[in-house]
This record gives structure tokens, sequence and C-alpha cells, in this order.
């Protein structure tokens, strides 16, 4: 791997993160770096909005986006090599000042172990779910990384007594979340013949959210053109998704979606419900108070497995923040089109149901903090890349 001018100033981070959640996080991070402290290039795994930051992309994050036990063990060989590279950056004379690992544990969590090795402080940016699967793994991250930034209020006593700095910071997404216009423009963008119902088709950018639940969207939104035949549907692309990729299987199922590139808030806005992924997503739509219904879908031994090992009630991050039932999810066989059609026309034909969603999704967004947790984190990066480099400078750094 080589490593560009960019990331030789006096200063640099390394940031691993492989989500598209992860990017924008990552981006968001290094924007605020870059204004509290110019001197801190950063280089690493992310995508399209993590590079537009300034970021010196590595890897594309693409390489690491892989969700699902079996799925991860058939891209095993691709996750090896991006793994081996960055090891053989930690321990090279580029190595950098900190490491900022955003999410994806299974692969953060080893890479972190290196940095470890290698002296160099880890900050980890959004816990790993410990509080919701596995939760034997705090002793070994507190083992591995100098300090967490909780985006969840209640996640600093899942480590509380081990030996690790965890800073609750707020939720990256409200650094962000904003509608760019009024809703009847944002239509009119679209070219949305407002007829009838604007229905949102989210269906994530994983490769298996595209394998697993795409077709039940599909298949749902099907039901409802029949029920809705003036209806509007939208459907935003995520990076590394093409409109080419989906739109076949909407032409045959009969369903006519407008496809956007937009910010996700613009386009939860001008839609009157939602179904969607879990994830992220929820959050994002929730943020914009647009009722929705959120499906899960994966591998059938993905989900065997994985049923047994997670301990929440709730897997739709709006739920989990709420500490209730906010809106409903459909988890793998329960996630049948006519179940869940049956719910977005509840949510399209019962104004009082509808109501009663957006009034607790507002309740969502109060409960999720304080805007400014990219500069919380920055802040955290800084000082950890200062004290090392400091370190680096009394012993004669390389």
């Amino acid at each position: 791997m080589t490593i560009s001018s960019q990331c030789l100033g006096s200063r640099r981070a390394l940031i691993v993160t492989g989500e598209a959640s992860g990017d924008l996080h990552g981006a968001n991070l290094i924007k605020a770096a870059h204004h509290l402290d110019p001197d801190l290039a950063f280089c690493g795994v992310g995508g399209e909005k993590m590079a537009a930051a300034g970021c010196e992309i590595l890897v594309p994050s693409s390489e690491l986006s892989v969700m699902g036990l079996v799925e991860v063990v058939r891209h095993l060989p691709r996750i090896w090599r991006v793994f081996q590279q960055l090891k053989q950056l930690l321990f090279s004379p580029q190595a950098p000042d900190v490491v900022i690992l955003i999410d994806s544990p299974d692969f953060n969590l080893r890479l972190a172990k290196q940095a470890k090795k290698a002296g160099i402080p880890v900050l980890y940016y959004v816990s790993p779910q410990v509080w919701a699967w596995r939760k034997g793994r705090v002793k070994g991250i507190s083992a591995v990384v100098d300090r967490l930034a909780a985006i969840f209020p209640f996640e600093p006593d899942c480590y509380r007594g081990y030996p690790i700095d965890v800073r609750y910071v707020g939720h990256p997404l409200l650094d962000e979340a904003g509608v760019s216009d009024d809703v009847e423009a944002i239509r009119q963008r679209y070219q949305l013949t407002g007829q009838g119902p604007t229905i949102g088709l989210f269906p994530g950018s994983r490769q298996n959210e595209l394998t697993y639940s795409f077709p039940t969207i599909v298949e749902t939104a099907a039901k409802l053109a029949q029920a809705y035949p003036e209806a509007d549907f939208v459907l935003p692309l995520a990076p590394g998704v093409t409109e080419e990729q989906l739109r076949p299987q909407l032409e045959t199922a009969g369903v006519n979606a407008t496809f956007v590139r937009d910010s996700i808030y613009d386009t939860a806005a001008v839609c009157d419900v939602v179904l969607c992924v879990s994830g992220t997503v929820t959050l994002q739509v929730a943020l914009a108070e647009t009722p929705m219904a959120i499906l899960y879908k994966a591998a059938p031994v993905t989900y065997a497995i994985g049923k047994h090992l997670v301990s929440v009630e709730f897997i739709g991050l709006p739920n989990i923040v709420a500490g209730k039932s906010v809106v409903r999810e459909f988890i793998q066989d329960d996630a049948h089109p006519q179940a869940l059609s049956d719910e977005i026309r509840r949510i399209l034909d019962d104004e009082a149901y509808h109501q009663t969603m957006k009034q607790h999704l507002a309740e969502v967004r109060h409960r999720m903090g304080e805007p400014g947790c990219s500069g919380r984190v920055a802040e955290m990066a800084i000082e950890l890349s200062c004290e090392h480099a400091q370190q680096g400078s009394s012993h004669g750094r390389a």
C-alpha cells in the first residue's frame, strides 16, 4: 500500500469504516477535525463522502460492507487482504498517530488489537452493540480501545468498571439532519404527480439487503400499487447501488418508481410513509418524522444463528432509542408482502394512527440529544493524535 503526501503531514489519522452510515459519520468527523486542526491528515477505508471531506481513500469501504455470518464467510479472502494491508501500514514508518474505527466491530476490533501492538492509540466511534448481543465483548474491547465515543446515553454504563475512557457524545445524525427546501419544492424536483400518496421504498445498500429484503419490498410495492393506483413511489439510491440493479425487478412487478440520489432527509420528507430496511436509515427517517414500517431479512442460516445471540426486544433503532414500540418491525418470516402492505395501508388510511406515530418519532428525536457530536469526536481524535505525536517526538520518530 502506498501513502501519498496527504497522509504524511505533521500528524496522521487512519480512519476505517465498512458501512455507508460510517462513511457519513466519518465525513462529518473529518470536516469537524479540519475546522479545529487543519494539520491532522486523514487516510483509510471509506466511501465517497469521506473522500469528498478530504480523506485519502486507501481501500473503498465497499470491500468491507458485508453483513451476516454466511455472507462474511463467502468474502473472507477479500476482507483478509484488506486487513493485511492495514496491518502493514500500522507497523510501517508511515504509521498513523491515531486509529479511528467506526462501527464494523468484527473487522475493526481485530484491527484495534494490531494498533495496540504497534503502540498507536485507538478511538472507537459508534460503540459495538454490546447492549444487544455478545455482552462478553466488553472486556476485550476495553483491552484494545483507548477511548470510545458512545452515541447512545445508556452505553457508557455497559463499560463501567473497565479500563476504557467512554464518553457520551450524542448522535452524529443530528449534525446533518434537516430538509434543504420546502416539501412542495422537493416534490417538484422529483417530478411527483401528487395525485395519490407518496410511498418511500428504502432498500439499503448492502448486498444481502438487496438479495433478501428488496424482493419483498418489490412485492409489497406491487400490492400497494393496486390499492393506490395514483401513488408515487420514491426510491433513494444508496452509494454503490445503481438504478440498473433495481429497476428490472420493479418493472416486472408493475411498479413505477422514481429513483433519486439526494439527501435522505429530503426524500423522507416528501413521503407520507416509508418502508425501509433495518439500520441507520430508520433513524434518518425518524428525524424527518415520517411514519414507517421496518423489515429485516437475512440468509436463513444467519438468522437462525443470530436470533440466539441477540438479547434486545427491538431491532429498529427508533424503538431502541424510545425504549418502546414506536414503529412496527417485521422480521424474517413475518416480513411478508401482505403483512407489510397491511401496515403501510393502515398508516396511510388511519389518520389517528399516522399522527400518533409522528408524535412518537418527534420524541425519538428529542431523546437523541443535542447536535455537535462530530465536533466532540474530532476533539477526542485530535487529543489522542497530539499525545502520540509528542511521545514519538520525545523518542525520535521515524
